[in-house]
């Protein structure tokens, strides 16, 4: 009991037992206070949680070196564990489990997850009703492809396969089955254009808007899985964009969805 109450005292063990409660209280207590107190809580992010560890570290460390015998006696372990013939075994343990921590920490926190999102989320979140392109406003309401007007649809096919294998299969692979060589790195993973639930479901000016504006483009209910693809008007044209979405849509086989079959459907609705 003497050797924990001398423990207690020792200002490395006391800075010890200090940065571990703020590391429960940053990890649990911040995210269940808001609970106790009836209001709305949610998980603290593990990059806040790292700033906060940090700027208690620091604060530690100017206490425990803010007088010269407590520094001094603050690092008589450290030295120890590193000089002392008799700490050998402690020291070879550490050379062990640090890297493997390390290691470990380093794997959770880039291995891909699919866990479920902390608040609802539009998988298909709706379009705005106009976007800003290189300084152009193209309005997304009606709006067809271009492209397909023009004709020289060969032209246009060849054009999209090139732009797509340039820019696109990486992620969304060789087959569009959202298995491309950087598939597995990435979550949520790239959109499969082969499944039903993707293009087959979309307009043409939506499929356009999302290229565009890549994830950061996307709406507040698009969160919080945000999509990694690039804001592609930054390197591609507006036609290179158009002439790829028509290549995706011949490739997968499935036809986009039209503004006048939606027209029609919704007058069919009115009373």
């Amino acid at each position: 009991m003497s050797r924990v109450r001398q423990a207690l005292r020792h200002p490395f063990w006391q800075a010890f037992i200090l940065l571990l409660v703020a590391y429960l209280f940053f990890k649990f207590g911040i995210a269940y206070l808001p609970a106790l107190l009836g209001m709305h809580s949610a998980p603290v992010p593990s990059s806040v949680i790292m700033q906060y560890m940090f700027i208690a570290l620091v604060g530690v460390l100017i206490h425990v070196s803010s007088d010269e015998a407590r520094w001094r006696q603050f690092k008589e372990p450290v030295q120890a564990t590193l000089v002392d013939r008799d700490k050998k075994w402690l020291r070879l343990s550490l050379l062990v489990l640090v890297p493997l921590l390390v290691g470990f920490a380093t794997y959770q926190r880039t291995r891909p997850r699919v866990d479920a999102p902390i608040e609802l989320r539009s998988i298909h979140p709706a379009p705005p009703g106009q976007i800003t392109f290189r300084g152009k406003t193209i309005p997304l309401t009606g709006l067809e492809n271009p492209l397909r007007k023009r004709g020289s649809m060969p032209e246009h096919l060849r054009t999209g396969q090139r732009v797509y294998y340039q820019n696109c299969v990486a992620c969304h692979g060789d087959r569009l089955d959202g298995q491309g060589h950087f598939a597995n790195g990435l979550s949520p993973a790239p959109a499969s254009f082969a499944d039903a639930g993707t293009i087959a479901q979309l307009t043409e000016s939506f499929v356009f808007w999302r290229i565009a504006k890549g994830g950061p483009g996307l709406p507040r209910e698009g969160t919080p899985w945000n999509s990694a693809m690039p804001v592609w008007e930054d390197f591609l044209t507006e036609d290179e964009i158009w002439a790829v979405i028509i290549y995706l849509y011949e490739q997968s086989g499935w036809q986009p969805r039209r503004w006048e079959a939606h027209g029609a459907a919704e007058e069919g609705k009115a009373p």
